[in-house]
Formats: C-alpha cells, structure tokens, sequence
C-alpha cells in the first residue's frame, strides 16, 4: 500500500506540502500521532508515520521511538493496537518485540484458522486476518498455517458474492472483500471468482464506493481499499477513474487533510492516508 501511495503527489502537486504539514500537525506533544480526540494513539501513529513517508517526509523518528518504547511488553496491548506496534516499528526500519507481539497475535487465532480481534471469538474476520498477516510481515515471519487463514477467509463469503466479517452473512462489505481479494493474493492464490465484479457493482456513478449495498453515501476507506483490491486483481480502472478523482478531491481541503464521507466534520490521518492511497492507485 504504501508503495502506492507514494504515487499521489503526481495527483496532489503543490497541495502535497499541506497535506505533508496536516500530518505533521497531528503529533502528539508527547509522541504518537492523535485520534480525532487528540490522544495520542498506535492505531493513528500507523497512519501518520505512513503519510509522512509516502510524501517522502522525514519522520519524527525520536519522539516516535520514545512512544513506541513506552509500551514495552505490555501483556494488556490488544490484538489491533500489537498489530500497529509491529507496523509503527517497521516504519522506522526497526526491530519490535517479535516474540511478544507474536504472541499476542496468536491469542487471537479462532478455530476456523483465522483472527478475530474480539477475545474467544468462535470464527475469524477478513479484518482480523489483514492485521495478523500485516503483522507478521512487519516482523519478517511467515505467518504460522496460512491455508487456514485462507480457509477462513472462504468461509466469510456472503449470499450475495462479496465477502462479511461473519459467516453466513446474506450481504458482504466492501472493506471485508477488498481484504479477501488482497489476502489471497499475499498468500499466493489467485483472487476470489467474481468477488472483484463484486466490488465494482459498489462504486457510484458519480465516484466512490459504497461500504454496503445498504449505505447512504459513499466513503473513502472502502474507496480506497476497493480500489487497492481492484488494482492487484489487475483491474482497469479506466471506467471508474475520473469520477472516483472527483469523489477523492470533494473530500480534502486547504487545510491539508481528508474528510472520510460527505457528513464527516472532522479530519485525521486514518482517512488523510487513505485519500493517499487512492490518489496513488488513480494516478497510475
């Protein structure tokens, strides 16, 4: 992802410096990057330290290493926020608590092979799984039997051809299949028949995706991640291009950052590196 996100100043131009200087803004005094209550928070230190590094930025490699230290090996951390510790050390090139962060992981393993955040949760998530997998590249590990992790994947396949985060589901997500199409693909199989048409059918007309079927406006996380998806299953986005390049500039401003929707009121760096993230696949 991040390689292409590195793709969106050919988009943003001289707005780059801005979109630089909003991420920069949302350091925490005390280290991390802020949530949009302006805590500092591992889940927005990912997204801050990766849209620094997609503009081709200097970190705040100091203050960040203080911050990423200060949780030690902490038994409480949970399996999202393990997740962005192992992220967040990679991003500054180094080594995490591997074993402590492993294990933490695998907590969260299900029956069905898969990962779900929740604790003694009976099957996994397309979601938990991303993280699990993201977590064990950050720390140069192969992730411990990945044809389970594929085989819960498959079991998360809705009625309708997209992918839930439960089994059964009548209706898929648009996040959940992004993620089953970029999971198969990480672990060596060919992406989901039919689930990349699935995700296609999600995308207005007038440009972005849908989360549900259901869902009254579109929004740039499952904008951003279909389109990711879209792109390694070797989709033309030619179709689709210019109204999602219109959808992705309704939601920046001149202050530098990236709305989620259309009625969000506030901007963060989860969604400023998304609008990244999409501008990159869009430039291509």
């Amino acid at each position: 992802m991040l390689q292409v996100a590195r793709l969106s100043p050919k988009l943003l131009g001289d707005a780059a410096d801005l979109t630089a200087e909003f991420f920069s803004s949302r350091m925490h005094p005390g280290g991390g990057f802020q949530d949009r209550e302006g805590a500092p928070d591992l889940y927005y230190t990912v997204f801050g330290l990766e849209g620094l590094r997609a503009l081709q930025r200097e970190l705040p490699a100091d203050a960040t290493r203080n911050y990423l230290q200060s949780f030690g090996e902490r038994p409480e951390l949970d399996f999202v926020h393990a997740a962005c510790l192992a992220r967040c050390w990679a991003n500054l090139d180094e080594s995490a608590p591997a074993e402590h962060l492993t294990q933490l992981i695998e907590s969260r393993r299900t029956p069905d092979g898969g990962y779900n955040p929740t604790p003694g949760a009976a099957h996994g998530t397309a979601y938990g799984c991303f993280l699990a997998l993201g977590a064990y590249q950050d720390l140069e590990l192969d992730p411990p039997q990945p044809e389970r992790m594929l085989a819960c994947i498959d079991s998360l396949r809705s009625a309708d051809g997209g992918y839930s985060n439960q089994p059964g589901a009548p209706l898929g997500l648009t996040p959940p299949t992004a993620a089953a199409i970029t999971l198969s693909r990480a672990l060596g199989r060919r992406p989901p028949q039919g689930a990349a048409e699935w995700l296609l059918q999600r995308c207005l007309p007038e440009g972005g995706f849908f989360a549900t079927p259901a869902a009254p406006l579109p929004d740039l996380l499952s904008t951003a991640t279909a389109l990711h998806a879209l792109t390694g299953a070797g989709v033309s986005l030619e179709p689709i291009r210019e109204a999602c390049l219109d959808f992705v500039d309704s939601l920046w401003t001149n202050r530098g950052g990236f709305y989620g929707h259309w009625s969000d009121d506030s901007q963060d760096c989860e969604y400023t590196y998304y609008g990244l993230l999409a501008l990159g696949h869009l430039s291509l």
